[in-house]
């Protein structure tokens, strides 16, 4: 096979394997007999990988093929999406028993793994785009979570709530109304103009006190142009934020895409 069939069948089969484990019940499957076979066969390297993923509780999407659809990019997964679930399971503490709220959500994949994962009191998701939003009530339902006020919800499980936020107009009695501990995003530093508007809201948190304390802040984003995320910092200086990086986590439960590089920044508000 020449090598640019074979990055090609491999770039394919990565796909697959996000969509795989999204869509299955990974307990269901014959893991050590298929884990048998495939150690005994010669070209086996990126099953095997799959074979690695962990088998806990699965999270299940409705999303957009197109990068693009309705007018948004919201309605698909992103790589930050990914990086920041996998860092939130690795540090569970830092959501437990906490209200946490996600700017941006887009598909949900990042929100839906802490509700099942990392116990917290209360998630918000939220968003501006009319299809996001009715998308993401969709997933939410899907995996198996109750959206308030509905009295039937497992005491178990956080109480979870979506909501249409414009990061241009909303103020800080209605941002304060949610009650954040902790808030996070995922790949929403794409453009100059969502930049200033992400740094306008994260000054409005700043005023969001809980028991005298503003909210733990993450931002997680794809490394595509140098020069944004340096407008980023720049502007969260100039808007009196302090930021440090957080240190890679050391495991990858999800394929990224090739040579993509991520950062999480933590801020202090």
């Amino acid at each position: 096979m020449a090598p640019e069939e074979s990055a090609g069948t491999e770039r394919l089969l990565r796909s697959f394997e996000r969509r795989f484990l999204a869509a299955r019940a990974l307990r269901s499957f014959p893991w050590q007999s298929l884990e048998e076979k495939l150690r005994n066969s010669s070209d086996s390297e990126l099953l095997l990988g799959i074979l690695q993923k962990p088998s806990g509780d699965s999270v299940t999407l409705s999303e957009s093929t197109a990068i693009v659809s309705h007018g948004t990019t919201g309605l698909v997964t992103w790589d930050a999406a990914l990086y920041l679930a996998e860092w939130a399971l690795e540090s569970p503490a830092a959501f437990a028993d906490r209200t946490v709220l996600e700017l941006g959500s887009g598909a949900g994949l990042t929100g839906l793994a802490i509700c099942k994962t990392c116990r917290p009191r209360a998630y918000i998701f939220s968003d501006c785009h009319s299809r996001v939003l009715e998308q993401l009530r969709g997933n939410v339902l899907l995996n198996g979570l109750s959206l308030e006020p509905d009295i039937t919800a497992n005491s178990e499980s956080p109480r979870v709530t979506v909501a249409h936020l414009d990061w241009d107009v909303v103020t800080v009695p209605q941002l304060s109304a949610f009650h954040p501990d902790i808030v996070i995003a995922a790949d929403v530093l794409y453009c100059p103009e969502i930049i200033l508007s992400l740094v306008g809201v994260l000054r409005r948190l700043s005023a969001c006190r809980r028991d005298q304390r503003a909210p733990d802040v993450y931002v997680a984003f794809t490394i595509r142009n140098p020069d944004t995320c340096r407008l980023f910092t720049t502007e969260l200086g100039r808007a009196g934020i302090r930021w440090e990086a957080v240190p890679p986590h050391g495991r990858q439960l999800f394929p990224y895409e090739e040579h993509s590089e991520m950062a999480i920044l933590q801020l202090m508000l």
